[in-house]
Protein backbone atom coordinates (compact mmCIF):
# COMPACT_ATOMS: atom_id res chain seq x y z
CA UNK A 1 0.00 0.00 0.00
CA UNK A 2 1.54 3.28 -0.79
CA UNK A 3 0.87 6.59 0.56
CA UNK A 4 -2.74 6.67 -2.00
CA UNK A 5 -4.40 5.40 1.74
CA UNK A 6 -3.46 9.12 3.04
CA UNK A 7 -5.54 10.26 0.10
CA UNK A 8 -8.61 8.47 0.16
CA UNK A 9 -9.38 10.33 3.66
CA UNK A 10 -10.10 13.71 1.38
CA UNK A 11 -13.70 14.96 1.91
CA UNK A 12 -14.23 11.37 3.24
CA UNK A 13 -17.08 10.98 6.41
CA UNK A 14 -15.47 9.13 8.85
CA UNK A 15 -16.61 8.46 12.90
CA UNK A 16 -14.26 7.56 15.68
CA UNK A 17 -15.96 5.91 18.64
CA UNK A 18 -13.94 6.76 21.53
CA UNK A 19 -12.61 10.10 19.86
CA UNK A 20 -12.29 11.69 22.69
CA UNK A 21 -10.16 9.30 24.40
CA UNK A 22 -6.22 8.93 23.86
CA UNK A 23 -6.11 6.39 20.29
CA UNK A 24 -9.29 8.32 19.01
CA UNK A 25 -8.02 11.68 19.49
CA UNK A 26 -5.01 11.69 17.99
CA UNK A 27 -6.52 9.70 15.19
CA UNK A 28 -9.18 12.24 14.78
CA UNK A 29 -6.65 14.88 14.22
CA UNK A 30 -4.71 13.15 11.71
CA UNK A 31 -8.36 12.21 10.05
CA UNK A 32 -8.36 15.84 10.30
CA UNK A 33 -4.98 16.86 8.45
CA UNK A 34 -5.58 14.59 5.66
CA UNK A 35 -9.34 16.69 5.36
CA UNK A 36 -11.87 13.83 6.24
CA UNK A 37 -15.11 14.95 7.52
CA UNK A 38 -14.46 13.86 11.20
CA UNK A 39 -17.79 13.03 13.85
CA UNK A 40 -16.36 12.00 17.46
CA UNK A 41 -18.34 10.07 19.44
CA UNK A 42 -18.04 9.77 23.24
CA UNK A 43 -19.33 9.34 26.17
CA UNK A 44 -17.26 10.87 28.50
CA UNK A 45 -17.71 8.23 31.50
CA UNK A 46 -15.25 9.69 34.02
CA UNK A 47 -12.16 7.94 34.24
CA UNK A 48 -12.09 6.26 30.95
CA UNK A 49 -10.06 8.87 29.43
CA UNK A 50 -12.56 10.87 27.38
CA UNK A 51 -10.80 14.54 27.85
CA UNK A 52 -12.34 17.64 25.71
CA UNK A 53 -8.72 18.97 25.78
CA UNK A 54 -7.71 16.08 23.51
CA UNK A 55 -9.37 17.74 20.83
CA UNK A 56 -7.85 21.48 21.82
CA UNK A 57 -6.79 23.32 18.74
CA UNK A 58 -8.54 21.01 15.57
CA UNK A 59 -12.58 21.80 17.40
CA UNK A 60 -14.10 23.79 14.10
CA UNK A 61 -12.99 20.88 12.18
CA UNK A 62 -15.01 17.95 14.02
CA UNK A 63 -18.27 17.41 14.92
CA UNK A 64 -18.29 15.68 18.46
CA UNK A 65 -21.23 13.88 19.61
CA UNK A 66 -21.67 13.05 23.45
CA UNK A 67 -23.18 9.44 23.28
CA UNK A 68 -22.36 6.17 24.13
CA UNK A 69 -21.82 3.60 22.11
CA UNK A 70 -24.76 1.45 24.01
CA UNK A 71 -27.65 3.66 23.19
CA UNK A 72 -29.07 1.99 20.67
CA UNK A 73 -31.51 4.59 18.82
CA UNK A 74 -28.36 7.18 19.24
CA UNK A 75 -26.35 4.82 17.04
CA UNK A 76 -29.09 3.80 14.60
CA UNK A 77 -28.86 7.88 13.91
CA UNK A 78 -24.95 8.33 14.08
CA UNK A 79 -23.74 5.94 11.26
CA UNK A 80 -26.05 6.61 8.79
CA UNK A 81 -23.95 8.29 5.95
CA UNK A 82 -20.48 7.16 7.40
CA UNK A 83 -18.33 5.61 4.94
CA UNK A 84 -15.49 4.44 8.02
CA UNK A 85 -15.95 3.88 11.36
CA UNK A 86 -13.07 3.43 13.57
CA UNK A 87 -14.21 1.77 16.92
CA UNK A 88 -12.36 2.34 19.54
CA UNK A 89 -15.36 2.67 22.40
CA UNK A 90 -14.40 0.74 24.89
CA UNK A 91 -13.67 -0.25 28.73
CA UNK A 92 -9.77 -0.96 28.38
CA UNK A 93 -8.68 -1.68 32.15
CA UNK A 94 -8.07 -5.37 33.50
CA UNK A 95 -8.50 -4.62 36.92
CA UNK A 96 -12.16 -2.23 36.94
CA UNK A 97 -13.07 -5.46 34.79
CA UNK A 98 -12.06 -8.25 37.45
CA UNK A 99 -13.76 -5.44 39.72
CA UNK A 100 -16.95 -4.51 38.13
CA UNK A 101 -17.36 -7.58 35.80
CA UNK A 102 -20.91 -6.01 34.22
CA UNK A 103 -19.99 -2.94 33.32
CA UNK A 104 -17.08 -4.38 30.81
CA UNK A 105 -19.37 -6.72 29.49
CA UNK A 106 -22.01 -4.21 28.63
CA UNK A 107 -19.54 -1.76 27.35
CA UNK A 108 -17.43 -3.98 25.24
CA UNK A 109 -19.93 -6.62 23.99
CA UNK A 110 -23.37 -5.06 23.91
CA UNK A 111 -22.29 -1.71 22.66
CA UNK A 112 -20.42 -3.42 20.14
CA UNK A 113 -23.28 -4.90 18.93
CA UNK A 114 -25.65 -2.13 19.15
CA UNK A 115 -23.03 -0.32 16.64
CA UNK A 116 -22.98 -3.32 14.47
CA UNK A 117 -26.67 -3.53 14.25
CA UNK A 118 -27.04 0.19 13.55
CA UNK A 119 -24.79 -0.16 10.52
CA UNK A 120 -26.30 -3.61 9.46
CA UNK A 121 -29.61 -1.86 9.70
CA UNK A 122 -28.74 1.87 8.50
CA UNK A 123 -25.41 1.59 6.94
CA UNK A 124 -24.66 -1.87 5.50
CA UNK A 125 -21.42 -0.61 3.01
CA UNK A 126 -19.84 1.34 6.17
CA UNK A 127 -16.49 -0.26 7.00
CA UNK A 128 -15.15 -0.69 10.35
CA UNK A 129 -12.16 -1.04 12.22
CA UNK A 130 -12.27 -2.35 15.71
CA UNK A 131 -9.45 -1.52 18.17
CA UNK A 132 -8.68 -4.95 19.71
CA UNK A 133 -5.89 -5.96 22.25
CA UNK A 134 -3.40 -8.11 22.72
CA UNK A 135 -4.77 -8.87 25.89
CA UNK A 136 -7.02 -11.85 24.19
CA UNK A 137 -4.12 -14.21 23.68
CA UNK A 138 -3.50 -14.83 27.90
CA UNK A 139 0.01 -15.96 28.66
CA UNK A 140 1.61 -16.60 25.71
CA UNK A 141 2.94 -19.84 25.03
CA UNK A 142 5.98 -18.62 23.04
CA UNK A 143 7.40 -15.22 21.86
CA UNK A 144 6.87 -13.39 19.88
CA UNK A 145 3.28 -13.82 19.43
CA UNK A 146 1.35 -14.11 16.34
CA UNK A 147 -2.05 -14.05 15.39
CA UNK A 148 -2.16 -17.90 15.30
CA UNK A 149 -2.17 -18.14 18.86
CA UNK A 150 -4.53 -19.64 21.14
CA UNK A 151 -7.22 -17.09 22.23
CA UNK A 152 -7.13 -17.86 25.88
CA UNK A 153 -7.91 -14.34 27.99
CA UNK A 154 -6.82 -14.41 31.99
CA UNK A 155 -9.60 -11.45 33.15
CA UNK A 156 -12.81 -10.51 32.10
CA UNK A 157 -11.57 -7.60 29.85
CA UNK A 158 -10.09 -9.70 27.31
CA UNK A 159 -13.10 -12.67 27.16
CA UNK A 160 -15.15 -9.04 26.51
CA UNK A 161 -13.32 -7.44 24.10
CA UNK A 162 -12.90 -11.17 22.56
CA UNK A 163 -16.54 -11.23 21.50
CA UNK A 164 -16.68 -8.05 20.69
CA UNK A 165 -13.99 -8.88 17.94
CA UNK A 166 -15.74 -11.92 16.90
CA UNK A 167 -18.91 -10.05 16.32
CA UNK A 168 -17.34 -8.20 14.34
CA UNK A 169 -16.19 -10.51 12.19
CA UNK A 170 -19.53 -12.31 12.03
CA UNK A 171 -21.08 -9.34 10.70
CA UNK A 172 -18.30 -9.22 7.93
CA UNK A 173 -18.82 -12.76 7.27
CA UNK A 174 -22.80 -13.09 7.67
CA UNK A 175 -23.75 -10.03 6.89
CA UNK A 176 -21.38 -7.94 4.78
CA UNK A 177 -20.31 -5.17 6.95
CA UNK A 178 -17.02 -5.04 5.85
CA UNK A 179 -15.00 -5.52 9.64
CA UNK A 180 -11.46 -5.96 10.83
CA UNK A 181 -9.93 -5.92 13.88
CA UNK A 182 -6.27 -4.29 14.83
CA UNK A 183 -5.16 -6.39 18.51
CA UNK A 184 -2.99 -3.49 19.55
CA UNK A 185 -0.25 -4.21 22.05
CA UNK A 186 1.12 -1.64 25.08
CA UNK A 187 -0.04 1.91 23.03
CA UNK A 188 1.89 4.73 24.79
CA UNK A 189 1.92 9.20 23.95
CA UNK A 190 0.60 11.92 24.26
CA UNK A 191 -3.15 12.79 25.34
CA UNK A 192 -3.29 9.25 27.18
CA UNK A 193 -4.81 8.91 30.35
CA UNK A 194 -2.69 9.59 33.49
CA UNK A 195 -4.87 10.68 36.18
CA UNK A 196 -4.94 7.15 37.32
CA UNK A 197 -3.08 3.41 37.13
CA UNK A 198 -5.44 1.22 35.58
CA UNK A 199 -5.26 1.80 32.11
CA UNK A 200 -1.85 0.60 31.85
CA UNK A 201 1.59 1.48 33.39
CA UNK A 202 3.39 3.63 30.78
CA UNK A 203 1.33 6.29 30.86
CA UNK A 204 1.33 6.09 34.78
CA UNK A 205 5.05 5.19 34.63
CA UNK A 206 5.63 8.77 32.44
CA UNK A 207 3.44 10.84 34.87
CA UNK A 208 5.64 9.64 37.93
CA UNK A 209 8.63 10.89 36.07
CA UNK A 210 7.52 13.72 34.71
CA UNK A 211 6.24 14.83 38.64
CA UNK A 212 9.74 13.32 39.76
CA UNK A 213 8.04 10.56 41.56
CA UNK A 214 9.03 7.00 42.53
CA UNK A 215 7.95 4.67 39.97
CA UNK A 216 7.61 1.14 41.51
CA UNK A 217 8.00 -1.97 39.66
CA UNK A 218 6.14 -5.07 40.65
CA UNK A 219 9.20 -8.37 40.68
CA UNK A 220 12.51 -8.03 39.66
CA UNK A 221 11.44 -5.83 36.27
CA UNK A 222 12.64 -8.67 33.79
CA UNK A 223 9.23 -9.35 32.14
CA UNK A 224 9.79 -8.13 28.13
CA UNK A 225 6.81 -6.12 26.53
CA UNK A 226 6.59 -3.89 23.14
CA UNK A 227 5.51 -0.33 23.14
CA UNK A 228 3.91 0.81 19.86
CA UNK A 229 3.49 5.01 19.70
CA UNK A 230 -0.09 6.09 19.18
CA UNK A 231 1.18 8.07 15.87
CA UNK A 232 2.09 4.77 14.47
CA UNK A 233 -1.12 3.68 15.89
CA UNK A 234 -3.41 5.68 14.53
CA UNK A 235 -1.44 5.13 10.98
CA UNK A 236 -2.20 1.50 11.22
CA UNK A 237 -6.49 2.44 11.55
CA UNK A 238 -5.77 4.63 8.81
CA UNK A 239 -4.35 1.69 6.19
CA UNK A 240 -6.82 -0.29 7.60
CA UNK A 241 -10.01 2.06 7.11
CA UNK A 242 -8.54 2.22 3.44
CA UNK A 243 -7.64 -1.33 2.59
CA UNK A 244 -10.40 -3.75 1.79
CA UNK A 245 -7.70 -6.58 2.06
CA UNK A 246 -8.13 -6.47 5.74
CA UNK A 247 -11.48 -7.35 5.93
CA UNK A 248 -12.94 -10.48 8.24
CA UNK A 249 -9.45 -10.31 9.79
CA UNK A 250 -7.21 -9.99 13.17
CA UNK A 251 -3.53 -8.17 12.70
CA UNK A 252 -1.61 -7.25 15.55
CA UNK A 253 -0.14 -4.63 15.55
CA UNK A 254 2.88 -3.80 18.38
CA UNK A 255 6.41 -2.25 18.82
CA UNK A 256 9.55 -4.02 17.25
CA UNK A 257 11.53 -2.86 20.15
CA UNK A 258 10.76 -5.64 23.38
CA UNK A 259 12.38 -4.37 26.33
CA UNK A 260 11.99 -5.28 29.70
CA UNK A 261 10.28 -3.39 32.28
CA UNK A 262 13.45 -2.18 34.33
CA UNK A 263 15.21 -1.24 31.38
CA UNK A 264 12.15 0.54 29.97
CA UNK A 265 11.92 2.28 33.42
CA UNK A 266 15.35 3.05 33.02
CA UNK A 267 15.62 4.84 29.33
CA UNK A 268 11.95 6.72 30.81
CA UNK A 269 14.28 8.45 34.06
CA UNK A 270 17.01 9.03 31.75
CA UNK A 271 15.07 10.52 28.89
CA UNK A 272 13.10 12.60 31.46
CA UNK A 273 16.44 13.18 33.96
CA UNK A 274 13.78 13.19 37.10
CA UNK A 275 12.40 10.75 38.87
CA UNK A 276 13.40 7.04 40.83
CA UNK A 277 12.75 3.56 40.80
CA UNK A 278 12.17 1.19 43.58
CA UNK A 279 11.18 -2.88 43.21
CA UNK A 280 8.45 -4.17 45.12
CA UNK A 281 6.56 -7.07 45.22
CA UNK A 282 3.34 -8.51 43.03
CA UNK A 283 0.48 -7.55 44.50
CA UNK A 284 -1.73 -10.65 44.78
CA UNK A 285 -4.32 -9.08 42.12
CA UNK A 286 -2.19 -8.29 39.84
CA UNK A 287 -0.07 -11.04 40.27
CA UNK A 288 -3.42 -13.63 38.91
CA UNK A 289 -4.11 -12.05 35.60
CA UNK A 290 -0.66 -10.91 34.69
CA UNK A 291 0.64 -12.67 31.38
CA UNK A 292 4.18 -12.73 32.15
CA UNK A 293 6.78 -11.47 29.13
CA UNK A 294 4.36 -10.55 26.05
CA UNK A 295 5.56 -8.82 22.64
CA UNK A 296 3.91 -9.24 19.16
CA UNK A 297 4.88 -10.61 15.66
CA UNK A 298 3.36 -7.98 13.67
CA UNK A 299 4.66 -9.36 9.93
CA UNK A 300 0.61 -10.04 8.71
CA UNK A 301 -0.33 -6.96 9.08
CA UNK A 302 2.78 -5.26 7.31
CA UNK A 303 2.65 -7.93 4.47
CA UNK A 304 -1.31 -6.91 4.37
CA UNK A 305 -0.25 -2.91 4.07
CA UNK A 306 3.04 -1.93 4.35
CA UNK A 307 2.31 -1.29 8.06
CA UNK A 308 5.67 -0.91 10.45
CA UNK A 309 6.71 1.23 13.53
CA UNK A 310 8.30 4.05 12.59
CA UNK A 311 8.98 5.87 16.05
CA UNK A 312 11.72 4.37 18.31
CA UNK A 313 10.76 4.15 21.67
CA UNK A 314 13.18 6.69 23.10
CA UNK A 315 11.90 9.45 20.66
CA UNK A 316 8.16 8.60 21.68
CA UNK A 317 9.03 8.68 25.32
CA UNK A 318 10.80 11.93 24.62
CA UNK A 319 7.57 13.45 22.81
CA UNK A 320 5.66 11.64 25.80
CA UNK A 321 7.67 13.67 28.45
CA UNK A 322 7.61 17.21 26.83
CA UNK A 323 3.82 16.84 26.04
CA UNK A 324 2.84 16.11 29.68
CA UNK A 325 5.33 18.81 31.02
CA UNK A 326 3.53 21.52 29.27
CA UNK A 327 0.19 19.76 29.55
CA UNK A 328 -0.07 17.72 32.66
CA UNK A 329 -2.55 19.97 33.83
CA UNK A 330 -5.04 18.82 31.69
CA UNK A 331 -5.18 15.13 32.40
CA UNK A 332 -5.15 15.53 36.55
CA UNK A 333 -7.86 14.86 38.77
CA UNK A 334 -6.10 14.37 42.54
CA UNK A 335 -9.73 12.27 43.34
CA UNK A 336 -8.54 9.85 40.83
CA UNK A 337 -5.04 9.05 41.76
CA UNK A 338 -4.06 5.90 42.92
CA UNK A 339 -0.74 4.07 44.59
CA UNK A 340 2.20 4.81 42.38
CA UNK A 341 3.10 0.56 41.91
CA UNK A 342 2.30 -1.08 38.73
CA UNK A 343 4.62 -3.65 36.65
Amino acid sequence: MTSDFRAFYFGRAVMVTGGLGFIGSNLARQLVALGADVLIVDSLIPDYGGNLFNIAGIEPCVRVNVADVRQESTMNYLVRGRDVIFNLAGQVSHVDSMRDPYTDLEINCRGQLSLLEACRKYNPGVKVVFAGTRQVYGKPDSLPVSEQHLVRPTDVNGINKAAGENYHLLYNNVFGIRACSLRLTNVYGPRQLVKHDRQGFIGWFTRLAVEDREIEIYGDGSQLRDFVYVDDVADAFLRAGASDVCNGDVFNVGGDEPISHRDLVNLLLGVAGTGRVRFVEWPLDKKRIDIGSFYADSRKFHAAVGWQPRVTLRDGLSASVDFYREHLAHYLDNAGDMPAGRG
